[in-house]
C-alpha cells in the first residue's frame, strides 16, 4: 500500500461560511479568532501530517526483517546525514578554493585520508545490512549512489571495481534510493524520526529506549593546500 502526504487545510472549513471580516489575533493568546455575525470563531492552521498505512506482513519471517530494519536503521541514519553535510562541505570547498586539478586531486585525497582515519573502524563493525542501508540513504539525502560518488571523486576504475565487488553481494551500487518502491519503509522510518515519534516506535519494538549512535566527526578539518 503507498502512502502520501495528507494536508489537514481548516482554511477550506472556513471558506464554507459567511464572509470573514476584521480579522483580530489576541495579544497573548495561541490561536487566531474571527467575529462572524457576532459570534467569536477560533480557528487554527495545523502542521502537514502523514497517515501511513498499515502493511501486511507474512509471517514473523516479515516482522523479524521489519524489526531487523528498524533497529540498522537507528544504527546508520545518523552517518547518512553527517555525509550530507561532509559531501556538501568538501564540495563547496572545492568550487570555492581550487583553481588547479592538482590542487583538487591532493584535497581530496587529503580528505579520504581524513574520513578514513574518523569512520573506517565504525564502518568495519557494521553488517552488510547495514552498510548497504547507509548507502541507499547517502543517495536520498545527498542525490548520489555510491558509485557516483566513487566516480567522482575517485576514478572510474574505482566505481567499477567496488560495483564488482557490490554484485558478488548481491548488491548495486548503481542503484538509486526508491521512496515509493524498494525503499518504502525506509522513507516512513524517516518520517517518524524527523516527526520526533522515533524513541516512541523504537521503544514500542524492543521495550528500551533507542541506543545513541554518537558520530564525532561533523565537520571536515582538511583544507585546500595551495602551491
Amino acid at each position: 500500500m503507498k502512502w502520501k502526504p495528507v494536508i489537514l487545510a481548516l482554511g477550506a472549513m472556513l471558506a464554507m461560511a459567511p464572509e470573514l471580516t476584521q480579522a483580530q489575533e489576541r495579544p497573548g493568546s495561541l490561536m487566531v479568532y474571527e467575529v462572524v455575525q457576532g459570534d467569536t470563531v477560533y480557528y487554527d492552521i495545523l502542521a502537514e501530517s502523514r497517515i501511513i498505512g498499515r502493511r501486511k506482513r507474512s509471517g514473523k519471517k516479515e516482522w523479524r526483517r521489519y524489526y531487523r530494519l528498524i533497529y540498522n536503521f537507528n544504527k546508520v541514519y545518523p552517518y547518512a546525514l553527517v555525509c550530507r553535510d561532509l559531501i556538501a562541505q568538501a564540495d563547496s570547498t572545492i568550487a570555492a578554493d581550487v583553481t588547479r586539478r592538482s590542487e583538487r586531486n591532493e584535497y581530496i585525497n587529503a580528505v579520504e585520508r581524513e574520513l578514513l582515519r574518523s569512520f573506517e573502524k565504525d564502518i568495519r563493525q557494521m553488517t552488510i545490512s547495514q552498510g548497504v542501508l547507509l548507502l541507499r540513504l547517502i543517495d536520498r539525502e545527498c542525490g548520489k549512489t555510491g558509485y557516483d560518488i566513487i566516480k567522482e571523486y575517485e576514478s572510474g576504475f574505482a566505481a567499477g571495481f567496488w560495483q564488482l565487488i557490490a554484485k558478488l553481494f548481491d548488491q548495486n551500487l548503481k542503484s538509486h534510493y526508491d521512496p515509493e518502491g524498494i525503499d518504502i519503509e525506509t522513507e516512513e522510518l524517516i518520517y517518524i524520526w524527523e516527526s520526533g515519534q522515533w524513541d516512541g516506535l523504537y521503544r514500542s519494538v524492543f521495550g528500551v529506549d533507542p541506543p545513541e549512535t554518537v558520530v564525532a566527526k561533523t565537520r571536515l578539518e582538511t583544507e585546500v593546500q595551495h602551491r
